[in-house]
């Protein structure tokens, strides 16, 4: 498994990007979550196969929707193993 843990910054508050971001995660199949940060970035963990992390980070790097910009993707990947079992929207 790999991990990865993303911060977005752009338009990515009051746009649908938490519940976009995993629709996103549950078609590619990893698993984490998602929520806002109260400085109006939003914070992502994933976690699954090296291709489906990619992947997952270039959907959210390219905006997963229209209303969605992201100007900037702070990135940190590991090998760690937390153990999710679905991908989740956190409060």
């Amino acid at each position: 498994m790999v991990h990865v843990r993303m911060i977005a910054k752009g338009t990515v508050q009051g746009v649908g990007f938490r519940a976009t971001a995993q629709q996103k995660a549950m078609e590619i199949g990893v698993k984490g979550w998602v929520k806002n940060l109260p400085n109006g970035d939003v914070a992502l963990e994933a976690e699954g196969t090296n291709t489906q992390v990619d992947q997952f980070i270039e959907t959210i790097r390219n905006g997963p929707h229209r209303f969605i910009r992201v100007d900037h993707l702070d990135i940190e990947k590991s090998q760690e193993d937390k153990g999710y079992h679905s991908f989740e929207v956190r409060y």
